[in-house]
């Protein structure tokens, strides 16, 4: 997220008046510490901020001027530049002017002509810092709008697998139903089958996968209730969060006892549940993928502190496995750009992204390592609200 950089360049103040006098006034007391255009009617104010509206904060405009009043340009740039902080200067301060500048033109302040020099700068003032702030907010509204787009079609990647897989499941065990015979007992259902139980066993696996999605879905709704001001924020430790995968995850057959969790000193995290879980499941699945088919298999999943390691160093949780390890030369991209190991089995390489992005919005870091042979290990460094 990028947020404006207010140090630069100020925004300009764009001054209306149809008298020439006025303007060059405007622009001469004011010139010294603002950036002042001005323009002589309603039509050639528009112009400019149709062509150039970024460059503008503010907007003064005179009331009375022919062909469109003051009104009507400040009703029309609330429609249309919504950006621009807007200021009314008239000598006519009749109750109806001053309530309809308020209520359709959304004016901050309402200056009475002739202009007093002191009283004008500071209304100037106090609309570019006006500016400045909602500015602020617009960046950082578009910045959380962004990532909870991202999060949530990470999220449905997520779920996308585990329910077709639970989709074909139930159509396998659907096309081994066998029609009722002649004479058979009712409310009994036949199926056929290959092996013995294999129809059991495809409806757990089916119920598994199921349940890890309905526990996706869970925490990001725990989360959304969170996010409501009278909510009280979750505080969560490591090793409850590594519990929850464990509980949850949609191991294959033998792969859970391949698992094993080692918690040596616990802390607590910061950050949204819901995300860190995702990363957490994103790094054991990628993890489980590559150890498939190897006899001697293994996932640790660790977390600890070391109080004496260097700020941003000293907590973290650690995936790592003995599977093959990684190419050198996809591990110098990796959490830089979307590569992976597993493009001929449907893998993106944007997993590890999302994690990384996850992880810069709570101040922490991710760092990845391995030796081909030997194995992979992926760390989430991070900064925790107290250790526990």
């Amino acid at each position: 997220m990028q947020v404006p950089d207010f140090a630069g360049e100020v925004p300009a103040i764009l001054f209306v008046d149809d008298e020439p006098t006025s303007r060059k006034w405007f622009a001469r007391e004011f010139g010294d510490e603002f950036r002042v255009h001005t323009a002589g009617g309603a039509e050639e104010a528009l112009n400019i901020l149709r062509e150039r509206s970024q460059e503008f904060g503010v907007l003064v405009t005179d009331y009375r001027m022919p062909e469109r009043d003051g009104m009507k340009l400040l009703r029309a740039v609330q429609r249309d530049f919504r950006h621009v902080v807007r200021l009314l200067a008239t000598a006519y301060a009749e109750k109806d002017v001053a309530i309809a500048a308020v209520n359709q033109g959304k004016v901050l302040r309402i200056l009475e002509k002739p202009l007093d020099g002191e009283a004008t700068r500071e209304a100037l003032r106090e609309a570019l810092q006006l500016y400045r702030t909602q500015a602020l907010e617009r960046v950082v509204n578009e910045g959380r709008v962004a990532a909870l787009r991202e999060a949530l079609g990470f999220l449905a990647h997520e779920l996308n697998t585990p329910l077709a897989t639970v989709r074909g499941y139930v159509a396998s065990v659907a096309a081994r139903h066998l029609p009722a015979e002649p004479g058979s007992e009712p409310g009994v259902a036949r199926f056929s089958e290959d092996q013995p139980g294999e129809l059991v066993t495809a409806l757990e696996r089916a119920e598994r996968r199921a349940l890890y999605c309905q526990s996706l879905v869970s925490t990001f709704v725990q989360s959304a209730r969170d996010a409501y001001p009278d909510a009280t924020p979750q505080s969560i430790t490591a090793s409850s969060l590594v519990e929850a995968l464990l509980d949850e995850f949609p191991f294959e057959e033998t792969e859970r006892a391949c698992v094993t969790m080692d918690v040596q000193h616990d802390f607590r995290l910061p950050g949204r549940r819901d995300l860190l879980y995702l990363v957490l499941c994103t790094l054991a699945k990628n993890a489980l993928l590559v150890l498939r088919g190897r006899e001697d298999r293994h996932l640790w999943l660790e977390v600890d502190r070391d109080e004496q390691a260097p700020a941003g160093r000293r907590y973290w949780i650690r995936v790592r496995d003995n599977g093959p390890g990684i190419p050198p030369e996809v591990l110098a991209k990796l959490t830089r750009e979307p590569v992976t190991t597993r493009g001929g089995s449907g893998g993106s390489g944007m997993g590890l992204m999302f994690c990384q992005r996850v992880m810069q919005t709570i101040n922490g870091s991710i760092e990845v390592q391995s030796t081909l042979g030997e194995g992979a290990s992926v760390t989430l460094f991070f900064q925790p609200h107290a250790p526990s």
